[in-house]
């Protein structure tokens, strides 16, 4: 069912296209070979070519071109052997060089698409209209002096995807579901680390509203939103804000905004520049850059499987369903960890305590999969101690908690704990007998018909032997004995 708002003249549809901007991962930057990490203390990683002296000529920076393309066919999109660079001349004080290489007319990338999964299991595709290189600016920092801002050139020059999609989007929902799944397949190649929070992953987000059937209307862009769920407010709040307007009779301006989170609105920012307020021109420091099918292909053929595939490949070996398949791909160190737990142990226990017990712990202590307390392998020791009957179940959930505390091996804690399964048939009989003697009076009502009984009698079991008695034994017996 398609997204609606509903205003005082009908029904309203959202429009939305989306330019991300994704840092990529390079060691140098996009022309010079100072530090492209995040962080250090301000102007530490800069060059003389960052900072815009005179006579400095850029020089491209190879992996980085390289990691333009593997995004480029992880999107399913052209790769285009023939691309330019530009300069797109603005103003600002981060902004030492005046202008910013970019790729205007030419861009490395050109159409492709991102399949996005919705929250009722439906499925759409989302148009890429293409991916280009360019610099990233420095940052201006206001709240240092109360009287100047200061200037950080750290970021200066560092290489830039601008991923611009085709105005597919059409609800929030959809806007958040498209940037998940494309930081996922970002992160999943190495080419972005889509840390949002330090802005190596950022949103300029376009909104737009008409009638069913209209075609497009203005549309306003949203500068610079640093968050997925942000991403989503804004679009709500700016089609809104647009319905309203055009009710009212008036007319939507073409112009940059700025989401104001904290008071749930949008503001505005300046006119929208067009292509032409830029001056765009071929850099005449830089020749056009030409790339080799042959070395396309070599990368294509080094990609790493991507979340689909992999989502595919784990339901087919794994017998993991849709919904279980979508949350252990969701990060590759998740698939990783699952696939290591569940190698030569049974798929659908390790996919249930992965899924369970194991990532209620996580969230327990704050921890992420990168830096969790339980290794795959220690998980995996414990699933062992379950197959071959060591531990039951709930036994193993305590061993887990001790884990997570301790650090220890499950094997060692067992044996600390002295948790070992009791699966002496004798000694679990012994018991039986016992808790039957004792409860004479609710043997006859199970015998006489009452049925539920039945978990009374587990129950009391377990309890005697200190939970460490094989259920399934304790089951069989007592079946047998009260049958008697």
């Amino acid at each position: 069912m398609s997204y609606r708002i509903e205003g005082a003249t009908g029904a309203w549809e959202i429009v939305v296209g989306l330019e991300v901007h994704a840092q990529v991962i390079s060691n140098a930057k996009l022309f010079s070979g100072a530090s492209a990490s995040y962080g250090g203390e301000p102007n530490t990683h800069v060059s003389l070519i960052d900072a815009g002296f005179p006579g400095m000529l850029p020089v491209i920076n190879e992996e980085c071109v390289a990691q333009a393309v593997r995004t480029g066919l992880g999107l399913n999109a052209q790769i285009h052997l023939e691309s330019r660079f530009d300069r797109k001349n603005y103003f600002y004080a981060d902004l030492p060089q005046g202008y910013q290489i970019s790729q205007f007319a030419h861009p490395i990338v050109g159409e492709g698409q991102v399949e996005i999964e919705l929250g009722d299991g439906t499925t759409r595709h989302i148009g890429i209209t293409r991916l280009h290189l360019e610099q990233d600016a420095g940052k201006s920092m206001h709240d240092q002096d109360p009287t100047r801002s200061y200037i950080d050139l750290n970021r200066a020059g560092v290489a830039l995807m601008e991923i611009v999609s085709e105005p597919d989007i059409r609800s929030p929902e959809e806007a958040g579901a498209y940037l998940r799944k494309l930081r996922q397949i970002l992160r999943y190649l190495g080419t972005c680390d889509g840390n949002m929070e330090e802005g190596s992953m950022r949103a300029d987000v376009n909104v737009s509203v008409r009638k069913a059937g209209e075609p497009f209307r203005t549309r306003c862009e949203i500068k610079n939103v640093n968050s997925i769920r942000y991403v989503m407010q804004s679009v709500e709040i700016e089609a809104q804000r647009q319905v309203e307007i055009w009710e009212a009779g008036g007319t939507v301006d073409q112009e940059t905004r700025l989401f104001d989170h904290a008071r749930g609105e949008t503001r505005s920012l300046r006119n929208k520049e067009d292509a032409h307020d830029y001056r765009y021109f071929p850099d005449p420091d830089l020749l056009p850059l030409v790339i080799e099918r042959d070395w396309v292909d070599g990368l294509r053929a080094a990609l790493p499987e991507l979340p689909e595939a992999k989502r595919d490949r784990l339901e087919k070996e794994y017998q993991v369903s849709r919904y279980e398949s979508g949350i252990l791909t969701a990060e590759q160190a998740i698939a990783d960890f699952y696939e290591t737990v569940a190698k030569d142990r049974d798929p659908r226990l390790a996919a249930n305590w992965m899924l369970g017990d194991f990532f209620g712990a996580l969230n327990r202590t704050g921890r992420s999969i990168e830096n969790s307390p339980v290794s795959a392998e220690a998980l995996r020791e414990l699933l062992a101690l379950i197959s071959d009957s060591t531990i039951n179940g709930k036994i193993a959930k305590e061993v887990l908690e001790d884990m997570v505390e301790t650090g220890d091996s499950p094997s060692v804690i067992v044996e600390r704990k002295g948790l070992r399964q009791v699966t002496d048939t004798s000694a679990i009989e012994a018991s039986i007998r016992a808790i039957l003697d004792a409860n004479s009076d609710k043997v006859t009502e199970y015998r006489s018909g009452k049925d539920k009984l039945f978990g009374f009698f587990v129950g009391q079991t377990m309890k005697a032997m200190k939970g460490k008695a094989n259920p399934a034994m304790v089951n069989d017996l007592l079946k047998k004995l009260l049958s008697e």
